[in-house]
């Protein structure tokens, strides 16, 4: 690859990092606009996934930062959820590496309907909580959940934003603070999943640095952006990006 090719490919890259960060953060589905992406530009699928691990990381990093600047999250609910994300995207990562792409897919397809059916009979979209019915936040079944969504987003990753905005609205959260709380999740997972995809040796820093730069920008437009969306509209985001996720995982296994 020559010189001119080269940095034509770290600017597509830096812009396609800014446009998935951006989506991934309103509403999950990055992955959808990342990965088909880089592949067109004649990346490998391996080097491809090392790479979108690093800056969906990074970006939710930037993320986390700007939410403890902004003491809009308790470091005791950040330490918490990042310790479990770590530990299940390791896990998941681990897990993939033995279980093909197809099965995963079928996986994910599964996920995805349920998420459907779950959002669309989801009326009670508020802009307020009661902090008496997050209680049950601290359980067991809750680590496990998000142990879970973790593991899929440290192995394998579409829709996985998606699944812990939704799951974190069914715990009573505002849409707001469900997106808040899936930043902090999606870093830990994908720092865990990065350390055992960077044994593989299919980064390019490169690539990687020059993606990471743009989902920065994207996911802090997304935070500034994110009080300013309505809730009709973030709805609707969602089932966007949960469709257009089922129909992706539905042709990669027909």
């Amino acid at each position: 690859m020559n010189t001119s090719s080269f940095n034509n490919h770290l600017i597509v890259l830096f812009l396609i990092g800014i446009v998935s960060s951006f989506v991934g953060t309103l509403a999950g589905g990055g992955g959808l606009i990342t990965l088909p992406a880089m592949m067109l530009t004649g990346i490998p699928i391996q080097t491809s996934i090392a790479t979108n691990k690093f800056s969906s990381g990074i970006a939710a990093f930037s993320s986390v930062f700007y939410l403890i600047h902004r003491k809009q999250l308790s470091k005791k609910t950040i330490i918490r959820n990042l310790f479990v994300a770590f530990m299940g995207g390791i896990g998941g990562a681990i897990f993939t590496a033995h279980v093909s792409e197809k099965a995963m897919n079928k996986i994910a397809l599964i996920l995805l309907f349920f998420a459907l059916i779950v959002t669309l009979k989801n009326k009670k979209w508020t802009k307020s909580i009661q902090v008496e019915q997050n209680k049950s936040s601290d359980t067991v079944w809750h680590s496990l959940v998000l142990f879970f969504i973790a593991a899929y987003d440290g192995g394998f990753g579409p829709g996985s934003s998606t699944f812990c905005i939704l799951y974190y609205m069914r715990k009573q959260h505002t849409y707001f603070k469900a997106v808040q709380l899936t930043r902090v999740l999606i870093f830990g997972s994908c720092a865990g999943g990065f350390i055992v995809y960077y044994q593989t040796g299919f980064l390019q820093w490169s690539y990687a640095v020059a993606m990471a730069l743009g989902s920065i920008i994207g996911s802090q437009i997304g935070l500034l952006v994110l009080p300013k969306v309505p809730l009709k509209i973030a709805k609707s985001l969602l089932i966007t990006i949960i469709c257009l996720l089922i129909t992706q995982m539905l042709y990669k296994i027909i």
